[in-house]
């Protein structure tokens, strides 16, 4: 019961300065996310097993530069020519590899590679939703907040079926608590719910809602289950402990982080 207070409450703190930041402006949106790529970086680094100070050091060079310069040109600072550096992050840890003391190179590829696309490509994507260029009238913070809202309903719809009806299981090998009518019935919820809220909300079409949906618990599950994977594989239980019965920025973003990519280009091509 305690636990589930503290997690309550955790979660609420988190929920509002997540909205404010997002919802205020788009700086302070893009501080909560490079807040979330240096620390997500860092549990990276745990999960891969890359203990050694300049490797962890690196890779947060790595992820928190290619998340700048996204977010700069996001922003309007700089010209979308910017974006070409970016390609640069992407051969330079086959240098870093080649010239390191460390034998597997897999490690290194897994940490960097895995920051960079689990981490700095969603996070600027979201600061491209507040641009009407890409997404014409959905651009603005109700977009990105939409995002959470149907991962979090996803979640919470996921959890109780789960509890109430669940039997037989999705991905025993990887999180036995996970079940099929678990899954099954926060996806129905969450349509639903985003259904609703179109038919109410002028600036989000039916198609982008449902289509959004759909998206968010599918890719959000498999988002959360290859957390899963990750954390067994490193014989740990969360990826941290910043967040009070939640874990840390990974365990709470891990669905976010995963989907986004795949909401970005449906509604761009919709």
């Amino acid at each position: 019961m305690k636990e589930l207070l503290v997690r309550s409450i955790s979660g609420l703190v988190l929920g509002i300065v997540m909205l404010f930041c997002v919802c205020f402006s788009p700086w302070t949106c893009a501080a909560l996310l490079l807040f979330v790529v240096g620390i997500g970086t860092f549990e990276m680094a745990r999960l891969q097993q890359m203990n050694a100070v300049p490797y962890v050091l690196v890779g947060e060079m790595f992820t928190i530069t290619a998340y700048m310069v996204a977010s700069l040109v996001a922003l309007g600072v700089i010209g979308q020519k910017w974006l070409l550096l970016e390609i640069l992050f992407f051969t330079l840890p086959f240098v870093f590899a080649l010239f390191s003391s460390q034998r597997d190179a897999k490690h290194i590829f897994a940490y960097v590679y895995g920051s960079l696309l689990y981490l700095s490509l969603p996070c600027a994507l979201m600061l491209f939703m507040y641009r009407q260029e890409c997404f014409g009238d959905l651009a603005r913070p109700g977009l990105i907040v939409l995002v959470f809202c149907l991962l979090w309903t996803n979640d919470i719809f996921a959890y109780l079926t789960g509890r109430l009806l669940g039997k037989h299981k999705l991905f025993e090998r990887i999180s036995p608590g996970k079940t099929i009518e678990g899954s099954l019935g926060g996806l129905l919820f969450t349509v639903v719910a985003v259904a609703i809220f179109s038919h109410y909300a002028d600036w989000l079409p039916y198609s982008a809602a449902v289509g959004s949906g759909i998206i968010a618990v599918v890719f959000g599950t498999l988002g959360d289950l290859c957390e899963s994977m990750l954390k067994r594989q490193a014989g740990v239980k969360d990826s941290g402990k910043l967040i009070p019965g939640h874990g840390g920025i990974l365990d709470r973003f891990d669905s976010v982080l995963f989907s986004v990519p795949f909401i970005f280009v449906y509604l761009l091509l919709l």
